[in-house]
C-alpha cells in the first residue's frame, strides 16, 4: 500500500526526494521524466502549484505527479520510481485519479495526461482511468549540416527589447495550442533566465518593421548525441503563404550547426501532416512518439 497525498507546497525534503526520484528515473529510462515547463514550474513552485505524492511503508518517495495549469487546460505527469514499477499500472492508477480529483476540486476542465515513450500498455491504463488518446507528438531528427540554404534576412533576439511583440506572434501562432499558447511575458522571461537560454540561437524575420516568424533553437549538451532542438518556430498568420516556415527551419539548423552540433532535432504533432511533410522533405525522420491521453473532468461538487 501507498500512502498518497496531494501537495501545494513542497519542503526541503520532499523536493530532494522529489529531485532525487526524477533523477533516478532518468538514468533508468534514458530520458528525462518531466518536460520542460513541468520543471520550471517545480523549481519556482508558484501560487497555482499542485502535484500528488505516493510514499511507501518505508516512507520512500514511490511516485509522484504534477499538474501545470496552461492554456484553459492542465497538463499532468507521472513518475514511478524504478524500484517501484513492479506495480506500475496499480501505484498509476491510484496517482492518476487523485490528481483528476486535484483538477476537480480546482473547477474542472480539460486535462492532458502526457507519456513519453508510451510503452503498449498504457492505452489501456489510459482508458482505465477515464483518459483517451488526443495526440501523437512525433520527435524527428536529421544530421547536420543542412545543404540547403535561404536567403531570408534574421537577426538575432534582443532580451528587453523583442519579448511583447514575439508573445504576441507565439500567440496568435498557437492561439488554441494547449500548452504553447497563451502565453506571457513573464512565460517567456522564465526561459530566458534557463541556463539554457541562449539569444544567439533565437532568430527573427521581420517584415514592414513588424516580427513576421521566428525559429527558437535550444542545445542539448548532456544527451548521447549532443543535439540542437529547434524548439519553437511559428509564422504570424498574417504571413503565411510566403514560404517562412521553411525558410525559418533552415535557418535555424544552420544556426545549430554554427555551433558545432552534428544532429538537429525538433517536435511536431503527427496530425500536422504539412509540416511534417516539410520536415521531411528536409530530411527530418521520427525518432520516437510521446502520446497526450485527455480528459474532460467536471467541477466538484464536495465543500
Amino acid at each position: 500500500m501507498w500512502r498518497i497525498e496531494t501537495r501545494r507546497k513542497l519542503d526541503d525534503q520532499e523536493l530532494e526526494m522529489i529531485g532525487h526520484l526524477l533523477a533516478d528515473t532518468e538514468a533508468y529510462d534514458g530520458f528525462p521524466p518531466l518536460s520542460d515547463h513541468l520543471l520550471l514550474e517545480l523549481e519556482r513552485r508558484g501560487p497555482d502549484f499542485s502535484a500528488v505524492v505516493a510514499f511507501d511503508a518505508s516512507d520512500r518517495l514511490a511516485g509522484y505527479v504534477q499538474l501545470a495549469r496552461a492554456n484553459e487546460s492542465t497538463a499532468v505527469e507521472l513518475v514511478i520510481a524504478p524500484d517501484a514499477r513492479r506495480r506500475f499500472d496499480e501505484l498509476a492508477r491510484q496517482l492518476l485519479r487523485a490528481a483528476l480529483a486535484v483538477v476537480a476540486g480546482d473547477g474542472g476542465g480539460r486535462v492532458y495526461w502526457w507519456v513519453h515513450h508510451p510503452a503498449e500498455r498504457v492505452e489501456v491504463l489510459a482508458g482505465d482511468v477515464g483518459f483517451r488518446l488526443a495526440r501523437r507528438l512525433l520527435q524527428m531528427r536529421r544530421p547536420l549540416p543542412i545543404t540547403e540554404t535561404t536567403t531570408v534576412d534574421t537577426r538575432a533576439f534582443v532580451v528587453g527589447q523583442d519579448e511583447a511583440e514575439w508573445v504576441r506572434v507565439n500567440n496568435a501562432a498557437f492561439h488554441d495550442h494547449p500548452e504553447q499558447g497563451g502565453w506571457t511575458i513573464e512565460t517567456l522571461q522564465l526561459r530566458e533566465a534557463e541556463p539554457w537560454f541562449d539569444p544567439a540561437g533565437f532568430v527573427l524575420h521581420e517584415r514592414d518593421g513588424k516580427l513576421a516568424a521566428f525559429c527558437w533553437t535550444k542545445v542539448h549538451a548532456d544527451t548521447t548525441p549532443a543535439m540542437g532542438e529547434i524548439y519553437v518556430i511559428a509564422v504570424d498568420p498574417a504571413f503565411h503563404g510566403l514560404g517562412l516556415g521553411k525558410a525559418l527551419t533552415i535557418a535555424g539548423l544552420v544556426n545549430i550547426a554554427a555551433r558545432g552540433l552534428t544532429v538537429g532535432m525538433l517536435h511536431v504533432d503527427a496530425a500536422n501532416t504539412a509540416a511534417m511533410g516539410l520536415y521531411e522533405r528536409l530530411g527530418f525522420a521520427v525518432h520516437h512518439e510521446d502520446h497526450a491521453y485527455v480528459a474532460d473532468i467536471a467541477r466538484s461538487t464536495h465543500t
